[in-house]
């Protein structure tokens, strides 16, 4: 099994399915995947005593209103910290042993999370299942070079360029851009810029890229955009997508 493989459009459970537990949650994790999702989104953080930790923000306030920074916690502490139904935050290494017949796409968050990421996904076996990458580009290369063959999606300095050459209709240029980088993530707009649009889809596409979409949870959106030609659409709902799209 690999990341890129099988049956498209993917559908990627943005941190888990979290309409009856908390996001990035062991609970959210399972039920994206007990409604048949293949592909799960998640955040990498690092905990105070140098443990990969599945969280988006440096703090759970958003969430539970809980102000405890990960990176000034232990994970046992992370463990046990209720973020809602006595769900508490999952170390990486445990949610992949918990699902070991899903991909995750992880978005590591701050540099520190390289080491301790990659030590729990060699430890698990888990390189084959695993897209690994970051907005910071120094981050995602990190990443990609302790985990040799690793899939990994164009940071954010890459995907500038990548952009300009779409824009300028440079392919060849865009071709080494994005070499051995095998899918953007992206946004349909950003801003008043459009990403997303049949021109750059099919540049990404002559450049052997797949184009994954985010945040996408209404089903009229996920059909004009798998309609135009994306390769995975990144949503809250993987339940209304897989509804809708499959």
């Amino acid at each position: 099994m690999t990341f890129l493989e099988g049956p498209r459009p993917r559908i990627l459970a943005h941190r888990g399915l979290a309409t009856e537990a908390p996001e990035n949650t062991l609970a959210a994790f399972r039920a994206a995947v007990a409604v048949g999702a293949t592909h799960v989104e998640s955040d990498v953080r690092v905990s105070a005593d140098g443990v990969a930790m599945l969280a988006h923000d440096a703090t759970f306030e958003r969430v539970s209103q809980d102000a405890t920074r990960v990176d000034a916690s232990s994970a046992q502490a992370l463990q046990s910290l209720d973020l809602g139904g006595g769900h508490g935050v999952p170390t990486l290494a445990e949610a992949l042993d918990a699902l070991p017949e899903a991909r995750w796409n992880l978005d590591l968050k701050v540099p520190a999370a390289v080491e301790p990421a990659a030590r729990a996904i060699l430890e698990a076996g888990a390189e084959g299942r695993v897209l690994v990458t970051s907005f910071d580009d120094a981050t995602r290369a990190r990443a990609v070079a302790a985990l040799p063959g690793v899939a990994t999606s164009a940071s954010r300095g890459v995907m500038a360029r990548a952009l300009v050459a779409v824009r300028l209709r440079r392919r060849t240029a865009l071709a080494r851009i994005l070499a051995g980088i095998p899918a953007v993530q992206v946004p349909e707009r950003l801003g008043r810029i459009r990403i997303v649009d049949r021109a750059s889809i099919d540049a990404f596409h002559a450049a052997g890229v797949e184009v994954h979409v985010w945040t996408v949870n209404d089903p009229d959106d996920m059909r004009r955009l798998v309609t135009l030609g994306v390769d995975g659409i990144v949503t809250d709902r993987a339940d209304l997508a897989l509804a809708t799209l499959r």
